[in-house]
């Protein structure tokens, strides 16, 4: 396992930080729908690049599951860390595709 560059790990860690900021008010079924379409469409550009993570997959259900229970407080905490783990992998993707070179022996 590589260890990543400083800058990918301040990265990850600001976009981890702003999705787990919570409203001043309760969320509603509306900001939840909003929230998890953001999601779903950032997880739907990371499966275009091949390179979905399993955390993604799960925190989107974990909001579904509180969503049907009707905290909708939990399921918007839950779809926006499921946006920024989309974003972020779409970071990852994009930024190794042409990085990985670097690693290569020549």
């Amino acid at each position: 396992m590589r260890i990543l560059s400083n800058g990918w790990n301040m990265t990850l860690a600001a976009v981890l930080l702003i999705a787990g900021t919570m409203p001043a008010r309760a969320a509603s079924e509306a900001d939840f729908k909003a929230a998890y379409a953001a999601a779903e469409a950032a997880e739907k550009e990371a499966s275009a690049l091949h390179n979905q993570w399993t955390t993604t997959e799960a925190t989107l259900a974990a909001a579904k599951k509180s969503a049907s229970a009707g905290n909708f407080d939990a399921a918007l905490a839950a779809a926006k860390e499921a946006e920024a783990l989309a974003k972020a992998s779409i970071f990852q993707a994009t930024s190794e595709k042409e990085r990985w070179k670097n690693a290569v022996i020549r």
